[in-house]
């Protein structure tokens, strides 16, 4: 018996056994057996029709090894609808993943019963993987999307609700400080302020790295300004919060040029702070800026222990961490590195990192002129 004649003959009891599979995936719980079948007979259609589909040897090397093209447009398969149904029903990608592994156990096992002693046709066989892989591929990539699609909606939400109260809180929190600023008043007064602003810092970074994740750019209004004095403002700020640390600039050349001051300050905070996170807490950071007629090259540097080959592969990906680190660093998002990654872009510019055996450097090469104004 041809495979595909069989899916078509017992395709009931195919699906019956199918679904009592899958109510076993814990998200299934509450779900009745109607929706936990729902694309199921479509999906066996599908396989059927690739089953009996002739088959061109360049096509069957290319689905064979997953690299068979979709057109741009293409309606919506079964497979990817159902991938859907599932995630908003609480699946993950595993149990996703287990259904079609049932599915291919089921219809292989049956079939191979129902031919009997005969002997089977192992092309058919060969043939149903691939369309069962395929599926699967479809699934796992529609679930993916929509995930996170859905959180990034979620992000966005999250970060818009939590600006007006975070504000609230940071303006009560000025408020007091003017009022009264001695004795343990004044410190816990302080200390709400630092973790106002924190709070802030993490927000901001969110609602970035939600942007840039949404295929948004960061967004930036470039001015013609001094990039040579907004670091020394910004390296105001930073030694202030760290007193205990030194912060050295050096600056060569002429360093107007056309750049978001808000966003440079941004830029130069994380490189900065992640320096002083990461560096020896004895050593200082040293920052240059050297300027020719055309570009601008910010560094950071640090002296400490060399960064393993797994962080630096990965140094400016968004939510990673370094492995060492102080415990204030380790609290954050691991957006800060990302953050400043995308801000160059914004202005057309790029940003490097060379690790040496006794320290770290970040160079952020930055045009002068207006790259950045079609954003």
């Amino acid at each position: 018996m041809r495979l595909a004649d069989y899916i078509m003959r017992d395709m009931e009891l195919i699906l019956q056994r199918w679904v009592a599979s899958s109510s076993r995936v814990p998200a299934a719980e509450h779900m009745s057996s109607r929706s936990l079948r729902d694309h199921g007979p479509d999906i066996l259609k599908a396989i059927v029709a690739e089953l009996r589909a002739s088959q061109t040897p360049g096509v069957q090397d290319a689905e064979s090894m997953g690299v068979a093209t979709v057109a741009a447009d293409a309606i919506p398969t079964a497979a990817q609808i159902h991938a859907v149904l599932r995630a908003e029903s609480g699946f993950d990608i595993a149990d996703l993943a287990s259904e079609y592994h049932a599915m291919r156990a089921i219809v292989l096992s049956g079939w191979l019963e129902a031919c009997g002693p005969g002997y089977p046709y192992v092309r058919d066989m060969l043939r149903f993987n691939e369309a069962i892989d395929h599926a699967l591929a479809e699934s796992i990539d529609s679930f993916s999307t929509h995930v996170t699609r859905s959180r990034n909606l979620l992000l966005g939400m999250l970060s818009h609700d939590l600006r007006s109260p975070l504000h609230t809180i940071q303006m009560t929190a000025n408020l007091l400080r003017a009022l009264s600023s001695d004795g343990e008043v004044g410190f816990a007064v302080e200390r709400l302020v630092r973790s106002g602003a924190r709070m802030q810092k993490l927000l901001d970074d969110l609602i970035d790295f939600n942007r840039t994740e949404l295929g948004l750019h960061i967004p930036v209004t470039p001015l013609e300004v001094d990039l040579g004095q907004v670091c020394a403002e910004e390296l105001q700020q930073i030694r202030a919060a760290y007193p205990e640390r030194a912060v050295e600039l050096d600056v060569v050349g002429d360093c107007h040029g056309w750049w978001d001051p808000h966003r440079m300050h941004q830029l130069l905070n994380n490189l900065v702070v992640n320096a002083l996170h990461y560096g020896e807490p004895n050593a200082p950071i040293r920052v240059a800026l050297r300027a020719s007629e055309t570009d601008l090259r910010l560094s950071v540097a640090n002296a400490g222990k060399p960064i393993d080959g797994d962080t630096l592969a990965h140094m400016f990906a968004p939510l990673r961490r370094g492995k060492a680190g102080t415990a204030e660093n380790n609290s954050g998002l691991g957006l800060g590195l990302y953050i400043v990654s995308e801000i160059a872009k914004a202005h057309g510019g790029e940003v490097a990192v060379d690790a040496a055996d006794n320290g770290t450097v970040f160079t952020v090469t930055l045009p002068k002129t207006l790259h950045a104004a079609e954003h």
